[in-house]
């Protein structure tokens, strides 16, 4: 079967990437043939615009301040080329193949309004976050066409959060096409409400795609380091650092005495040269976990990663970008007790309490193949 994935745009964001990495192996595995769909952050094509509107531009910016707002949307796109340039290699060598750019839902539309794709999987990430999308009707496949026989299909969709974000038309937009999927997968147990409750469609809660696929598909990214000059070491991914995250990182550091090593990157930071805010390569990320000896993070893959690789983690959530997406996983595999939102709770039971492996292998095995069956389901009927 000829299918497509569409997500969120791939660049920089290490789970964004090995999501979209995972459920396009899994899928390839099963005989597929499987296309990304590259939707891009939406860009209007001089093609696509009235001639009206170019010549008012043209005299607007050319005529009168040449040279500033005509390149400031190229020089930021070659910026981003330059700090996703290592992420890139990964993305051209295992996500693969891929469709051309897509900038607009009406080039999307030209392009697969038909049949060009026997099924088209939206997800997984937060694809139905409307903040984080590029057009959100795109991610419920308002593009396709009334007529097309294409099988519409969520896996792991997100929300992000328990809070409903969409305004009435989105909503009501939103709503009316996820009608028309033949099958909901979401990530989260609140999406499941969520889906009920605002769409009034039945969906399914389902593993994310990172945790799809087995271990050995994440090892074969990398050469593991020399065991004798690795060292013990407490990995940190903080996407929101701040004084508490801090306490809790160096008491578990001092606690367990452990060498802190972080894998962030440092896009976001203008304030040193660009070229020293080069993204670290996707896998090399996935290396710091893999060799951890206990994880401190703040981010939903990271998590998921402690729990693939049976790494001693604490996951510090922000309650105002919301914690469902933590609460709901930890809850899969009776991790709960791993999430806290100050330091505080980082108390001795925590500290001393050894995770049980068996049993979190045991729950990921049983949640593998209830997800697995349930998109070869979604794929055969």
């Amino acid at each position: 079967m000829k299918i497509g994935i569409l997500t969120l745009p791939l660049h920089t964001n290490y789970g964004g990437n090995l999501q979209a990495y995972a459920l396009m192996s899994f899928l390839k595995e099963l005989g597929h043939e499987v296309y990304l769909i590259d939707r891009k952050k939406d860009r209007i094509a001089i093609k696509d615009v009235p001639i009206t509107v170019i010549k008012r531009f043209v005299g607007k910016y050319i005529l009168r301040r040449p040279g500033i707002e005509l390149f400031k949307e190229y020089a930021e796109e070659q910026q981003l080329k330059i700090l996703g340039k290592r992420t890139k290699v990964f993305l051209d060598k295992y996500v693969q193949p891929k469709t051309k750019p897509f900038y607009s839902s009406l080039s999307l539309h030209r392009a697969l309004k038909g049949d060009q794709f026997e099924a088209i999987i939206v997800g997984s990430d937060q694809v139905w976050r409307p903040r984080y999308t590029p057009n959100i009707f795109d991610y419920f496949l308002g593009f396709l066409s009334t007529e097309s026989s294409t099988r519409r299909i969520a896996y792991a969709a997100s929300f992000g959060t328990d809070e409903w974000t969409f305004n009435d038309q989105e909503t009501i937009g939103c709503g009316g096409l996820l009608q028309k999927f033949n099958h909901v997968g979401v990530r989260e147990d609140s999406g499941v409400i969520l889906c009920q409750n605002k769409f009034s469609t039945s969906a399914t809660h389902v593993l994310d795609p990172t945790m799809l696929i087995e271990e050995s598909y994440y090892t074969k990214l990398f050469t593991p380091s020399n065991p004798d000059k690795l060292g013990k070491k407490l990995l940190v991914y903080v996407l929101d650092e701040n004084e508490d995250k801090t306490r809790v990182i160096n008491h578990i550091a001092e606690t367990y005495s452990l060498e802190v090593s972080r894998v962030n990157s440092e896009i976001e930071n203008k304030s040193i040269p660009l070229k020293n805010r080069v993204a670290p390569p996707t896998e090399e990320w996935v290396k710091g976990f893999y060799e951890a000896s206990f994880v401190v993070a703040d981010s939903f893959h990271a998590c998921a990663f402690a729990i693939i690789f049976n790494k001693p983690f604490v996951i510090y959530g922000n309650p105002k970008r919301g914690l469902t997406r933590f609460t709901s996983l930890l809850k899969m595999f009776e991790l709960e007790d791993r999430l806290i939102i100050d330091s505080s709770m980082l108390n001795d039971k925590l500290m001393n309490t050894p995770i049980n492996w068996q049993r979190v292998n045991n729950l990921l095995s049983e949640h593998r193949i209830n997800s697995k069956a349930f998109l070869e389901n979604a794929l055969n009927y």
